[in-house]
């Protein structure tokens, strides 16, 4: 039986090794290859590619079971010798870079890199069941076998008009499948076309034989299957050549994500085969290939899964492998970081089997297994836990015996008690003293990641306050980047509630929420209950962005009443001002000027009669002080009416 794979062009890859079935590999979003133990369910090995944040893991495939041998072993007798089991070691993963990357679970390590054969990203690797050879499709439309002996390619060829997403090797290590949206059927001996079929209308992400049977006796059988398309469509190759179009079809709830089959040898042996479609449904199907057959057929079982909770909702399945004999299958469920594995004997006589499974209890204990390595004692209430630095504890603290004093001073922050530490933080000065010590700015930035997961196990409200008290954008990211990931739900959680009282303190939760948002994404949005744990957050954001929506309106009328107001006042206080002049000043005229408009000019005597009056007012004055001088002022004063009158005359 071939091994398996899985293209991820639309999913996240996950595959369970060959034959035994021993372990479970995948690739989650932060691109990590991890790989699980199904029989002890725990974490075996898990690796870091370091390009695996550009170029992320695309595909991967077990590769043929072999001999190990792995670290000093005793000698083995004659009888021994031949019994030496195989076991699942190597695994390819595809790149988006173009590279293939062989890694050995045995080693631990990177086997080697295959580099050079492809311009684009890999969407499928398969390996030669008997020989070292492997062979890989891209994006550039290629396909290149490589030489695991030597490291490099041995041949390339031009495969197809589009980017190639799917291949298959054959039992017998003959023939190669290939299909971008046409699928085509190569002799690897020539590196030519055998045959041609129609494919599917989009791309073809999985291509399995079905049957292991030659050729010439039109018994060998591939079924196929293409992204957004809930049919798997079973092909005949015929020794006529009359195969272009599939021969049965099988019925799915929507695009297959992933598909194991025990082949099937003879026309009285029937195929098994198990898909896990993308919507996590599980279908069994149990057919035996022996020409067409008209009406698709619908699965013979359908498995789901759903929680303990109050209202139960689905968990997804990420892929299952069936047992050859027994009606067992190993599931894999939950989500790529924390996966579950169990081995379930499923009654095929039910058309639907529902599985309800408690996936929080699982996954605690499976990670407390597979990580944490340190034994916690058991603490009852009538214990009582010393803690270095408190009062009451008498262990003497071992000093380093050389060294400089700034190492002493370094070791006496680091011992500091929790509550020392409480105290030493005051968040309500944001600036520390220049004549403070190293260690006070340390402490403020480094143990605030201690401080809030102790706060959040805790629920002390003392702690948190002081925590989410700061402002400086640089600590929040670090504390925020520093959290476990256990601790991201249960902070996510404060916050909403925090997020609920005074608008004044809902504008620093803010912040921590954007950096919660920015550094764990990709852990949020791997949980399969997301919806129900953000739920009270995004309808309060929005209850809260609609209310936004009217401020800002009203807040736009506002401001053109009071934009209007100014303009009316400034407006009026300039109509107020006084347009009259105080002084005015006209040159004299020419004498046609003053020909043409005497009527409308004053006359020559107006000056002499300012000058009168101003004398006259001269004389009454002199005539309060002498009034004798009064009949002389008359008499003047006749003579210059007497004047006047001769003028006007005149």
């Amino acid at each position: 039986m071939a091994a398996d794979t899985v293209s991820s062009s639309l999913q996240l890859p996950c595959v369970f090794s060959p034959e035994s079935r021993q372990y479970l590999a995948l690739c989650a979003q932060d691109g990590r290859l991890r790989i699980w133990n199904t029989d002890s369910k725990t974490l075996h090995q898990e690796y870091v590619p370091s390009a695996h944040l550009s170029a992320t893991c695309i595909c991967i495939t077990w590769g043929p079971c072999r001999t190990v041998k792995e670290g000093p072993q005793r000698k083995k007798r004659k009888s021994e010798a031949g019994q030496m089991e195989e076991k699942a070691d190597l695994l390819a993963m595809g790149t988006a870079a173009g590279s293939v990357l062989i890694y050995s679970t045995a080693k631990g390590a990177l086997n080697c890199t295959l580099d050079g054969g492809h311009s684009g990203g890999v969407n499928c690797v398969q390996w030669h069941p008997e020989d070292s050879l492997l062979y890989s499709a891209s994006d550039d439309t290629n396909i290149v076998e490589w030489d695991l002996q030597s490291g490099k390619a041995r041949s390339k060829w031009k495969a197809d008009r589009a980017a190639v997403t799917s291949l298959c090797v054959s039992a017998d290590g003959k023939l190669l499948l290939s299909a971008g949206q046409v699928i085509k059927m190569w002799d690897l001996d020539t590196k030519e076309v055998y045959r041609k079929f129609t494919g599917h209308s989009t791309a073809v992400t999985t291509l399995r034989f079905a049957t292991t049977r030659p050729p010439k006796s039109n018994g060998l059988y591939f079924l196929s299957g293409a992204a957004h398309d809930r049919l798997l469509s079973v092909w005949q190759v015929r020794e006529d050549g009359k195969d272009k179009n599939s021969v049965v079809s099988f019925t799915l709830t929507d695009e297959p994500q992933h598909i194991d089959l025990i082949a099937s040898n003879s026309k009285e042996e029937a195929v098994r085969l198990a898909v896990v479609c993308k919507d996590g449904q599980l279908h069994l199907f149990e057919h035996f290939l022996n020409g067409p057959c008209k009406k698709p057929l619908s699965p013979s079982c359908t498995v789901q899964m759903s929680d303990t909770k109050d209202s139960p909702g689905p968990i997804p399945l990420l892929a299952a492998a069936l047992r050859v004999g027994t009606q067992t299958v190993l599931l894999g469920y939950g989500n790529h970081l924390q996966p579950v594995m169990e081995k379930v004997e499923i009654n095929t006589a039910e058309r639907h089997v529902c599985l309800t499974r408690d996936v929080h209890a699982s996954l605690s204990l499976s990670m407390e297994t597979a990580v944490s390595k340190v034994k916690t004692p058991v603490v009852n209430a009538k214990s009582k836990v010393l803690v270095p630095g408190l009062p009451g504890h008498q262990a003497p603290i071992k000093g380093t015996p050389q060294g400089s004093d700034k190492r002493k001073k370094d070791t006496d922050t680091k011992e500091m008690s929790i509550a020392e530490r409480l105290r030493e933080i005051d968040l309500s000065t944001v600036s520390v003293d220049k004549g403070a010590p190293k260690g006070t700015a340390s402490l403020q930035t480094d143990n605030f990641a201690v401080l809030l997961l102790q706060g959040l196990e805790s629920k002390d409200a003392n702690i948190l306050n002081k925590v989410f008290q700061t402002r400086k954008e640089m600590v929040i990211k670090k504390t925020v980047a520093r959290l476990p990931l256990s601790a991201v739900l249960p902070l996510v959680e404060e916050l909403t509630k925090r997020l609920q009282g005074h608008p004044f303190t809902a504008v620093l939760m803010v912040r921590w929420l954007k950096a919660v948002l920015m550094h764990h994404t990709s852990y949020l949005a791997s949980l399969p209950d997301l919806v129900t744990q953000l739920g009270v957050l995004y309808h309060m954001i929005e209850s809260r962005v609609k209310i936004f929506h009217k401020l800002t309106k009203l807040h736009g009328k506002l401001y053109l009443l009071t934009t209007q107001v100014a303009t009316s006042d400034s407006s009026k206080s300039v109509m107020d001002v006084d347009h009259t002049a105080k002084l005015v000043y006209e040159e004299e005229s020419s004498e046609e000027d003053e020909a043409s408009g005497d009527e409308g000019l004053p006359d020559d005597g107006d000056d002499s009669n300012w000058e009168e009056d101003e004398a006259m007012e001269e004389d009454k004055e002199e005539d309060k002080d002498d009034p004798d001088s009064r009949t002389d002022s008359k008499a003047n004063g006749e003579e210059d009416m007497e004047r006047g009158n001769e003028s006007e005359e005149e």
